[in-house]
């Protein structure tokens, strides 16, 4: 089943849904919950200013109308993620072929928090997150930014996403695009639907 292995030199991968089980989709629900008039484009609005570097992310609480302690009740948030059953086993392996990198759309400080919680930072050489360079996928700069860190070349990557738009985008600079499937959506590329499927595709 391996695709990839022999002609690659590094291995890119999404943040949600990939390396975190949550895929994002959780954030509207979440808000709903205590602000059940307000839409998903309300929302959305004030998540996506700290997703490119705009405003600090505990601003996004203020701003839906959240009170009290924001910096606790952005904790509880991020309390709810989990990190993607064979995560681990896979980068330690994929770590002793490939360079690693990360591109997530996220604010700065809510990846931060999640790279340090998990641990993950070791296995990459390179992260690159929208918060920080403000630009978010599937903006190319964004690839061309982790590329030239990586120090390779676009056909030498492959990308792992769980959204096929960011997919067509990396695939269109030359990456080898993977569908990583946690949301169980159609697609007609290459898909890996666990980490231990995707360790089949390229190690």
């Amino acid at each position: 089943m391996k695709r990839f292995g022999n002609v690659l030199k590094a291995v890119v991968l999404d943040m949600y849904g990939v390396i975190i089980k949550q895929t994002g989709d959780e954030f509207v629900p979440y808000v709903q919950r205590t602000f059940p008039d307000l839409t998903p484009e309300e929302i959305y609005a004030h998540w996506l200013k700290a997703e490119v570097g705009e405003i600090p992310s505990i601003e996004i609480w203020k701003r839906i109308g959240y009170q009290g302690d924001l910096e606790k009740i952005e904790k509880e948030f991020l309390k709810s993620a989990e990190i993607n059953d064979g995560f681990y086993d896979f980068a330690a392996a994929a770590r002793k072929k490939y360079k690693m990198a990360i591109i997530s759309n996220d604010a700065g400080s809510w990846s931060r928090h999640l790279r340090e919680k998990f641990d993950i930072n070791r296995y990459f050489d390179v992260v690159s997150v929208s918060g920080d360079l403000k630009i978010r996928k599937p903006d190319e700069r964004i690839f061309q930014i982790t590329l030239e860190k990586l120090g390779c070349r676009a056909e030498d990557c492959v990308f792992v996403d769980d959204r096929e738009r960011n997919l067509k985008a990396a695939g269109e600079l030359g990456m080898r695009p993977i569908l990583f499937n946690s949301r169980n959506v159609p697609y007609e590329g290459v898909i890996a639907n666990s980490f231990a499927e995707l360790a089949e595709l390229i190690l």
